[in-house]
């Protein structure tokens, strides 16, 4: 029973990858649009990373109608992850526990995906533009319509993660309009490690260098993030914070899966289970430490909050606490396509009901008071 997890999210993929899923054709809302990084999001609703580890439907998760879509983790080298069974699911709860350990096909399956994808993406918009004019700039990036976001993983057994990620920013970034280094997963022996200050800073010196030393057009290099783990102590987010300001970091992913396991999943007999927690009972710690890195960066880095968001409501909520973008995973596995249009009109609703005329101007609403004061 516990092998049908991983099974189920393989169809999943599966049918994103085929098409075989419903395609949004109705406009997002238009108090949804936003720019982040120069870049136009027709909403701010995305998948987090995990989901299409190996960039096989990104085609077919951005028709869902999702305003963009991270792959990855993506590893240098392909590597199995941990045994199986390795996904459990605690439906009552809205969770799962994964130990994944960045099962990959490797940066070299993953570039020859994506640079197809690429090149018949500008083949179609070469036939399309030819048949309709306007000047009007639509939203989108590499990916088309939607924004592509490519989340990198170190290999268990590498001695050097800052390689590691820098041959992931040498291979895939070109396919990417962000960049993501994910040092906290917990299903990586020694990969937080990575988020303490130093090695924060030399890491990020080393991947920013490698991206700024290829060649890029007119519309410059992706923005380089860190995805951080919820398991953190107030110092550590403080050193977190002070890194990212110093090295003008692009931005910060708030927050990868809890080794914790908060009520009511502590009664579940399944929580006994390694691995990392996400879902609904992750929903109020990752909302609380978006606020306290968002009023700790002074408003100054993008966010994109993730963790535990089910609804329209617990997406603006996170845009309240900081996030210019959400992310969500957990509640997509369980609810499907049709939760995806039903979150925006719900966010919609929220920003209209209190007098916000876009999603930019409720970011981090409910830290004006506190970040006034820092």
């Amino acid at each position: 029973m516990k092998q049908l997890s991983e099974v189920a999210h393989r169809l999943g993929v599966s049918a994103a990858a085929r098409g075989w899923v419903p395609r949004e054709k109705r406009p997002d809302p238009s108090n949804l649009g936003l720019e982040v990084w120069g870049r136009k999001f027709s909403n701010p609703v995305g998948l987090a990373a995990g989901f299409d580890k190996n960039a096989e439907a990104v085609d077919g998760l951005l028709g869902l109608g999702f305003g963009f879509v991270e792959i990855g983790s993506v590893t240098p080298v392909p590597q199995e992850g941990n045994p199986k069974p390795r996904i459990f699911r605690l439906r009552e709860e809205g969770a799962i526990i994964n130990r994944c350990g960045f099962n990959s096909e490797g940066i070299v399956a993953v570039a020859k995906r994506l640079g197809a994808q690429h090149g018949k993406r500008k083949l179609d918009e070469t036939t399309s533009t030819s048949s309709s004019s306007g000047e009007e700039v639509k939203p989108g990036g590499k990916a088309g319509p939607g924004i592509l976001g490519v989340n990198l993983g170190k290999n268990k057994t590498s001695e050097d993660a800052s390689s590691d990620y820098v041959q992931g920013v040498h291979t895939l970034s070109q396919y990417a309009d962000y960049l993501v280094i994910n040092v906290s997963s917990p299903n990586t022996p020694g990969l937080r490690m990575l988020q303490g200050r130093k090695q924060l800073k030399d890491l990020v010196k080393r991947v920013q260098a490698a991206r700024d030393e290829m060649q890029w057009g007119e519309e410059g290099p992706p923005p380089l993030l860190v995805k951080i783990a919820p398991d953190l102590s107030k110092e550590d987010l403080e050193d977190i914070a002070a890194v990212a300001l110093a090295l003008r970091l692009d931005g910060l992913v708030i927050s990868n899966t809890t080794v914790s396991r908060p009520d009511p999943v502590s009664t579940n007999p399944v929580a006994s289970e390694a691995g990392g927690l996400s879902g609904k009972p992750l929903f109020n710690t990752s909302t609380s430490l978006l606020k306290d890195m968002y009023i700790l960066t002074r408003g100054k880095v993008p966010l994109i909050g993730c963790g535990g968001i089910s609804s329209g409501e617990d997406a603006y909520k996170k845009i309240r606490a900081g996030a210019s973008l959400v992310q969500l995973y957990t509640a997509f596995a369980y609810g499907g396509p049709a939760l995806i249009p039903q979150i925006k009109a719900e966010l919609s609703e929220c920003l209209e009901r209190d007098g916000f005329k876009s999603v930019s101007e409720a970011v981090g609403a409910d830290c004006r008071v506190a970040t006034a004061k820092v």
